[in-house]
């Protein structure tokens, strides 16, 4: 069994790995950058090490100062989380060329995953349907226009190396076709070091739909049902839950079925995730694999009691599967909210500053994954998520009703944040009565992200003198004094009488 973690990451996704490892009995080791030192996870781990300055190029995606911080601290294994060098198939072999162990797949699996021209062609290989579109990466606009005219217009121009939205762009008419390839082409090049790109055939009203799989060294595979992943922003996640409202209980088995063919195509060990676009006619295509722990997994944690992060170190540890696929089953319904250090109102700008007041929701079916505290500067360097509230209720209703209860309970002072955007998502009846895709933002941009009526503008104010007091109050709580503080649910009822309701 393994001894010592290393984990090759920052924020909430490294304090999540470092409870399921005390809870093994595992120590843990921290790294951190310049901007990271008074991080969460920095004060969490076991031991710490600094491996460099604030951007990650020079820090977390340095392969040589992970590999160098867990030899001086005696790590035996290291986990790469999610983001940075999860997903990178050259560290992973280094690792396990140092006699370290990888709390993941193989290399040879990253590879043959990561670049999504082999993997279009390794499911189709193996059974697994995928979106019609090219066979191999785009030579120049003479061959997209030829593939286009094959599948037929609208189509999706991405990124082969790609992922999280970048080096994509939708073409609905061919006068842009060779506008879009060269943007995607450049952004790929930016974002990933290698500007291939390929065309699929675009699905107008797809359902992302993922199904999470376990696999050991010994050929066991399992499924643990499916995410609905669909509320997204320029391709980014902002929402999932599980079970799916689009699932059958018979396309569910049959989904899941091909998840694990896909994982066994490749020889995949430890955690993974297969990717589906579904229509409204419930076809489904192969998306993708993420080979790593996803963002989401929290929501399948809850609904099927498994600790995905204590299956992978028992995994990487030589372990056969703790469980089989007839002990999966799903209790109830779980839903997932990220929250990002972000201002909606200005198209999303990343808002990077000092934390002056949190109060993290809890209660019944209620867990905060976060790496944030009061007095905590959130640094500039990196993704703006700063953590994700899960709920869970015996039926999908009661969930809902739990995350909002639980959104208007979250108050965060000093930054702006996507908070009252994910209150409104939970308020939309077209979400609540699960009638959603893809295009569920865009569709209901002026609810989500027009400005409030005057009533909740009211709130806003009441929320400025919640802040003025606090600021006014805070030699009183140096002292061991106290105040109350402004509730939403006060301000709610303020908000309520001021507006004769």
């Amino acid at each position: 069994m393994v001894k010592k973690v290393l984990i090759a990451n920052r924020g909430e996704i490294a304090v999540r790995i470092i409870r399921s490892c005390r809870e093994m009995g595992i120590s843990t080791v921290a790294v951190f950058s310049d901007a990271d030192r008074r991080s969460l996870h920095v004060r969490y781990a076991d031991e710490a090490v600094h491996i460099g300055p604030s951007p990650s190029a020079e820090s977390y995606l340095v392969k040589e100062k992970i590999i160098e911080a867990a030899k001086i601290t005696g790590a035996d294994a290291i986990h790469p989380g999610y983001g940075f060098l999860s997903e990178n198939a050259d560290f992973a072999e280094l690792v396990r060329s140092e006699g370290i162990i990888f709390i993941g797949p193989s290399a040879e699996s990253i590879r043959l995953m990561g670049d999504k021209i082999s993997a279009r062609s390794i499911m189709l290989d193996a059974g697994v349907p995928v979106v019609p579109g090219s066979s191999e990466k785009l030579a120049n606009n003479r061959s997209a226009e030829e593939i286009i005219k094959e599948t037929g217009l609208p189509v999706m121009i991405k990124a082969s190396a790609g992922g999280g939205g970048k080096g994509m762009r939708l073409v609905y008419k061919e006068q842009d076709i060779k506008s879009s390839l060269e943007a995607a082409k450049s952004e790929a090049k930016d974002a990933f070091g290698d500007d291939s790109v390929y065309i699929e055939k675009y699905i107008t009203s797809p359902h992302h739909i993922e199904f999470q799989v376990l696999a050991d060294k010994y050929g066991n595979i399992i499924h643990l049902c499916e995410r609905e992943c669909s509320v997204q922003r320029r391709h980014q996640k902002i929402v999932e839950e599980t079970p799916s409202p689009l699932m059958t209980d018979g396309l569910r088995k049959e989904m899941g079925n091909k998840a694990i063919e896909a994982a066994r195509s490749v020889n995949y060990e430890g955690a993974g995730t297969i990717e589906f676009l579904v229509d409204d006619k419930l076809n489904y295509y192969f998306l993708e694999m993420n080979t790593r722990l996803q963002v989401e997994h929290p929501i399948t944690e809850r609904v099927t009691g498994v600790d995905l992060v204590k299956e992978q170190i028992r995994i990487a540890s030589g372990e056969p599967l703790s469980y089989k696929q007839g002990d999966i089953f799903q209790d109830g319904h779980a839903i997932e909210c990220r929250v990002y250090a972000e201002d909606p109102g200005n198209d999303f700008m990343p808002c990077p500053g000092k934390v002056v007041k949190i109060t993290e929701p809890m209660g019944l079916g209620v867990r905060t994954d976060g790496y944030v505290y009061e007095g905590y500067e959130v640094p500039v360097h990196y993704d703006p998520m700063i953590s994700k509230v899960i709920t869970w209720g015996k039926t999908r209703e009661e969930a809902i009703d739990r995350m909002l209860r639980s959104l208007k309970e979250y108050n965060i002072m000093g930054i702006k944040t996507t908070i009252d955007l994910l209150e409104r998502i939970m308020e939309i009846p077209r979400f609540r009565e699960g009638r959603y895709d893809t295009h569920f933002i865009e569709e209901h941009y002026d609810e989500l992200l027009g400005p409030r009526d005057h009533t909740e503008k009211t709130g806003d104010l009441a929320m400025i003198v919640a802040y003025l007091e606090y600021a006014g109050k805070r030699d009183l709580m140096k002292n061991g004094e106290s105040f109350n503080s402004h509730s939403k649910w006060k301000i709610e009822n303020r908000r309520k009488n001021l507006s004769g309701q």
